[in-house]
């Protein structure tokens, strides 16, 4: 009698993330055509998730024991309900980092960030105005970051800032040193990945992903489809709309997604995920150990998360 071998068994679905990265919108006063992995801009739209969206969104995640959530876009503080989300966030217990081009500041911004639970990331291209104007393509942009990056360090808001190398001849080492002369203790460079605008009219693929995303992490984008991390936007896993955080990341799908994204070699040697401490870099000084953030939140723009430390 023939037996038939047994089938194997399902591979285990991931398990729920704790760091969440919610793409409000994809509005931003900056018009970085060069690398932005959201291909965001002035004329850009919030998406078709509502307020009440992510309101519920930020209910499921607390829910789901998710620790961290990030603000990202676009640029978040442009989306109307921006105070509305982090302030509930917060009220739910989540550990909020909002990734700004810290561009358009307000007092009632600031006091927002400064309020316990919060932290802020930001992109920095030059420690030449000229240089750094370029890549955004918004005249005034360096001088405007830079004086918000000493008002952060001031008020003592934990503060994170990516610099994504571009080019040979940018000045990027010298925006390190720059950064670090000011007292920012958390700087790290990246290359620019193959997504959004960076991928040049090229398809985009796993292999410009840090081999970390879905673990330990999601990313949510403005018209509520999830995906393994905001870089990894090609790999849609289902619909916050439609389905609910918790069905999506107990669907077949999502395991899917994350079987499908290659994990490379430093990746799985760090060891990192979004709330570890071994992802930080040595106080003032650069580390390429942790991508994809090394984006941010966190993989680039210049610093998008997937391996995201979180602050207290």
């Amino acid at each position: 009698m023939t037996i038939a071998p047994e089938a194997p068994a399902p591979a285990p679905a991931p398990a729920a993330p704790t760091f969440l990265e919610l793409e409000l919108t994809g509005r931003c006063q900056l018009t970085c055509s060069s690398h932005c992995y959201a291909e965001a801009g002035p004329t850009k739209g919030h998406g078709s998730m509502s307020g009440d969206d992510w309101l519920r969104v930020l209910d499921e995640a607390a829910t789901l024991g998710v620790q961290t959530v990030q603000m990202i876009g676009g640029e978040p503080t442009m989306h109307p309900q921006f105070i509305e989300l982090v302030d509930y966030a917060l009220g739910r217990g989540l550990r909020v980092q909002v990734y700004s081009n810290l561009y358009r500041m307000s007092d009632r911004l600031w006091l927002l960030f400064s309020r316990p639970g919060v932290s802020l990331a930001t992109s920095y291209y030059s420690d030449d105005p000229r240089e750094h104007d370029a890549i955004t393509g918004r005249r005034g942009s360096h001088a405007r970051t830079r004086a918000a990056i000493v008002e952060a360090l001031r008020r003592g808001i934990p503060l994170k800032v990516g610099i994504i190398h571009m080019r040979a001849e940018q000045r990027s080492e010298q925006a390190r040193l720059e950064l670090a002369d000011l007292g920012v203790k958390w700087v790290r460079i990246d290359h620019v990945r193959a997504v959004g605008n960076g991928a040049a009219g090229s398809l985009p693929s796993t292999s410009a992903l840090c081999g970390r995303c879905a673990d330990g992490k999601a990313a949510i984008l403005p018209d509520g489809t999830v995906t393994p991390c905001v870089l990894g936007r090609f790999l849609p896993a289902g619909s916050v709309k439609e389905q609910g955080l918790a069905a999506v990341f107990a669907g077949a799908a999502w395991g899917r997604v994350a079987a499908s994204i290659p994990r490379q070699r430093h990746a799985l040697s760090a060891g990192c995920t979004p709330d570890e401490d071994s992802c930080m870099p040595s106080p003032g000084k650069a580390t390429m150990g942790c991508n994809p953030d090394l984006d941010g939140s966190d993989c680039s723009p210049a610093e998008t998360p997937a391996c995201e430390p979180a602050y207290d």
